[in-house]
């Protein structure tokens, strides 16, 4: 497995500190953030998933827990919309250059606007996926936000 990605090298490029971390994917899991947290070895709240969405019809991303559910009333209230849905995968996979399972936040094909759950902001280090499947990247969530230029705010469902 390839240790460079697109999002690895935005981080290198940005001066990133981060560490990789790799792990045999299941492509049948159930919830793909639930079984890369148990494989790495870290709490799901640590594991971060990357969601895509739409905003009044524009791209956006959603960075959150692996254990928790995005609110799309939240994250379209974070990004200053109305209203927000998930993207349909192919869109997400065209949009990003990545596939299902491997779409980073970091070194997508088209910059877009990126709200992270502000509850990421209380761990110490948080893992994003590293633009592969079985590609981990932990880094301190404070950089995440800085690098991505993302808003943190609340967004998980209550």
């Amino acid at each position: 497995m390839s240790k460079s990605t697109r999002a690895t090298q935005m981080l290198e490029k940005l001066g990133v500190a981060f560490k990789l971390h790799s792990y045999d994917y299941d492509p049948n899991a159930e919830a793909i953030g639930l079984a890369a947290a148990a494989a790495v070895g870290v709490e799901p709240k640590r594991m971060l998933k990357t969601l895509m969405a739409e905003l009044d019809g524009k791209p956006v991303c959603a960075v959150i827990a692996s254990d928790k559910e995005v609110s799309m009333k939240k994250l379209a209230a974070a990004l200053g919309g109305k209203s927000a849905r998930m993207m349909k995968p192919a869109d997400a996979e065209r949009l990003t250059g990545y596939h299902v399972g491997g779409i980073s936040p970091f070194g997508q094909k088209k910059r877009v606007p990126v709200a992270i759950d502000d509850a990421a902001l209380a761990e110490t280090t948080v893992y994003l996926n590293g633009g592969q499947r079985g590609l981990q990247i932990e880094l301190d969530p404070s950089a995440a936000v800085t690098a991505l230029g993302a808003v943190a705010r609340p967004i998980a469902a209550d």
